[in-house]
């Protein structure tokens, strides 16, 4: 052991590579965590391709546990939820494999345990002497199963609502036990404030941007260009709603008036719903991308059409800090220190979407002007050190500075 103080660290995915929005946020806050702490990563890996990852993990933590979760065996184990009580979300992610992994790195001198998620802190639920527990929720997942009942019909419509009522119950609970817990953004975190039966405040901090990886002056080589362009994970179903919406919505709208116009989904795994729309009125639908940043760094303006948001929308910071033009629904800037008009653009109705995007696309001049100006307010408020302080103070621990972190590390962070 390094002779640095002890720390557990759970999340329900493993944190390497950051290649989506939870993983980006756990990454960061974990590799952070390294600097002043000998860590004991114990987490899930839902997917086979991601066990790859050990060895890098190994090199940088005290120990590392990775355990497998077969989504298909998760989903059919949830269902003892409905016997119990208690959230699906909750009896998904129970493991004895798992229980027996935490309850061996808890026997150790540990200063301080670490969740992400709220899923995973039924792991460290007993209390231990001399010890912190600290959780990061990131969203109020309770609110996201909500949002998805209110435009879901039954029977489904009556699932979600009871695991956001549950949910909601249990994330309660969990912050009342916590010594300190956060949220991904004030928004976030007064969702949970305001609930009546909360003891303990949660607090935030914010996901950043490494804006010296994504930084529109390097050369990114050459694709075939899109002048729209929306990144994200192609299966999780906020994505695919958001580009089925935008290619049958608002694409056609924008076709009427620049007919020459190309969009691209850009993303991992798109399903079936997503992959059909390849080839047709002029869009193209990618797959996994190694990098990101050649397809922002090419596109006129990026577009984030969400209709259900939770928390922060990385992809639409990267693109910003690659001084992009975003036209976004009110959803997507949700949490962001954003100025309508002045460094991004928002618009919820198809019609008023497909105007904003009409209009960047005429003008080269208001796209630098919008872009220089959303990568500014990136730059201002949204780098990773001055947002990890916040959880630095729960610690109490001294922050740190990431500028040395391997090019290995930096990776698009949506495809």
């Amino acid at each position: 052991m390094s002779g640095k103080p002890e720390i557990l660290f759970l999340a329900h995915r493993i944190p390497y590579p950051p290649d989506k929005g939870d993983k980006i946020r756990s990454w960061r806050l974990l590799k952070h965590l390294t600097q002043t702490y000998a860590v004991h990563l114990a987490c899930f890996v839902d997917d086979a391709r991601d066990f790859a990852h050990g060895d890098f993990l190994r090199g940088v933590c005290a120990s590392t546990t990775l355990i497998a979760l077969n989504p298909q065996v998760g989903k059919a184990k949830s269902l003892s939820g409905y016997l119990t009580g208690e959230p699906l979300s909750m009896t998904y992610y129970r493991s004895k494999a798992m229980q027996k992994a935490v309850d061996g790195l808890r026997a150790r001198p540990l200063v301080a345990e670490v969740v992400f998620s709220s899923t995973m802190a039924q792991y460290i639920e007993k209390p231990l002497p001399g010890r912190k527990r600290i959780i990061d929720f990131c969203d109020a997942d309770s609110e996201k199963w909500r949002q998805y009942a209110q435009d879901t019909a039954p029977p489904l419509r009556w699932i979600y609502e009871r695991e956001g009522r549950l949910l909601a119950r249990a994330e309660t609970r969990i912050a009342n036990w916590t010594d300190a817990s956060f949220a991904i953004t004030p928004a976030e975190a007064a969702l949970f404030n305001h609930r009546r039966a909360l003891k303990k405040d949660v607090a935030w901090w914010s996901n950043g941007v490494d804006t010296d990886y994504f930084d529109p002056v390097l050369a990114y080589g050459e694709l075939p260009a899109a002048d729209v362009v929306f990144v994200g994970a192609m299966d999780y179903r906020a994505n695919v709603e958001a580009a089925t919406y935008f290619a049958e919505a608002v694409w056609p709208l924008v076709l009427k008036s620049a007919p020459d116009a190309r969009f691209a989904i850009v993303g991992a795994n798109p399903v079936r719903q997503i992959r059909v729309l390849d080839g047709k009125n002029r869009i193209s639908v990618t797959g996994r991308v190694d990098d990101v940043r050649p397809w922002l760094g090419q596109a006129k303006t990026v577009v984030a059409p969400l209709r259900v948001a939770r928390g922060i929308q990385n992809k639409v910071l990267e693109a910003m800090a690659m001084a992009k033009p975003v036209v976004a629904t009110s959803a997507a800037a949700t949490g962001l220190c954003v100025h309508a008009g002045e460094d991004i653009m928002i618009a919820d109705k198809a019609d008023a979407m497909a105007q904003e995007i009409l209009a960047l696309l005429d003008d080269g001049d208001r796209r630098r002007q919008l872009g220089a100006a959303a990568r500014r307010m990136v730059c201002e408020h949204y780098l990773w050190d001055d947002q990890l302080k916040h959880f630095d103070q729960a610690l109490g621990a001294s922050a740190y500075s990431s500028s040395s972190m391997e090019p290995s590390e930096k990776l698009a962070s949506s495809a």
